[in-house]
């Protein structure tokens, strides 16, 4: 649906991205993410056919950027970060006149309009002033504004960016909801740990540079290849006790202790690892708690990014 290949854009002799490749297919969430001015913008207006590249190829359902523009337009739906309201309408309205300038025919509009504002959960604001919308029911009447042609692909950019935590936790659902439409969706942010969870494909972007481009399970992998179990247990005695049991485990390959927690770190081979739990337990060991340890995307970006500006 989407792929891009050294994808350039620059500005004298600064670079806004550089060699930016990118394949996302039918039904991708892809989060793209990055401190501000990384380049997130820059990659998503050229998409969108709103920005030349100096040079590098961008193909969305298999048009490119050079020779279909038009046809990827009627394909595409651009959200910016912020974009403008016209005062003296109501949000039917203001849906409408943009339904009329997507040309879709005057007996289908006003149909088409509710199901947005369904889909949306804007039904509630239908005759209301668009410019008396919350900054999350604007970021919601934008998103149904770019859903109104139906776009095959979504470019989304910091749709979360100045959102409360009640509208952020909808926008993501949102969001969810659009991928499981098959929607090939690109979701801009700088708030990283609202994509983990929403997103199955991340980018990390820094400076221009895409240094890092994966599945979020296998970007965490990345960071953390060795897996690490912590464990608690009744007391501090038989804490020691299950640290000798498990540090001569075959598939431990060390251990530590840390405020009343054991940390064992696996070999990358370990594989299962519910032959520990038996271990202890077959020891008379009391296991108050036995869990992964658990490494978010937030810190996977900062492991990622630790220097990057400076190499580019």
């Amino acid at each position: 649906m989407i792929k891009t290949s050294q994808l350039t854009k620059k500005y004298d002799d600064m670079y806004a991205i550089r060699d930016i490749d990118l394949d996302l297919g039918q039904g991708d969430l892809f989060g793209f993410i990055g401190p501000n001015g990384a380049g997130k913008t820059t990659t998503m207006r050229i998409i969108a056919t709103l920005l030349t590249p100096t040079y590098g190829e961008a193909y969305v359902c298999g048009y490119s950027i050079y020779t279909h523009p038009k046809e990827i337009r009627r394909l595409v739906g651009y959200m910016p970060d912020f974009f403008g309201v016209y005062d003296d309408m109501t949000v039917i309205e203001y849906l409408d006149f943009f339904a009329a300038a997507y040309r879709i025919a005057p007996q289908a509009r006003r149909k088409r309009c509710d199901e947005m504002l369904e889909v949306v959960d804007l039904e509630f604001k239908r005759d209301a002033y668009a410019n008396t919308l919350s900054r999350g029911q604007t970021q919601r009447l934008g998103l149904a504004r770019v859903l109104l042609h139906d776009p095959a692909v979504l470019l989304l950019d910091e749709p979360l960016s100045g959102l409360d935590p009640r509208a952020r936790i909808e926008m993501r659902a949102l969001m969810r909801r659009l991928g499981s439409m098959g929607k090939t969706v690109i979701v801009s942010s700088h708030i990283l740990p609202e994509l983990a969870d929403v997103c199955n494909k991340v980018g990390i972007i820094d400076s221009g540079k895409m240094i890092a481009s994966n599945d979020v399970a296998s970007m965490i992998r990345q960071v953390r290849p060795n897996m690490a179990i912590l464990i608690e247990t009744a007391n501090e005695k038989q804490l020691e006790i299950a640290a000798k049991l498990i540090g001569s485990h075959e598939i431990v390959q060390s251990v530590d202790i840390v405020t009343q927690t054991l940390k064992a770190t696996l070999k990358a081979d370990a594989g299962d690892y519910s032959s520990l739990a038996t271990l202890l337990i077959s020891n008379g060991i009391a296991i108050k708690r036995f869990a992964e340890e658990e490494i978010n995307l937030e810190s996977a970006f900062m492991a990622f990014t630790k220097g990057a500006g400076a190499k580019i």
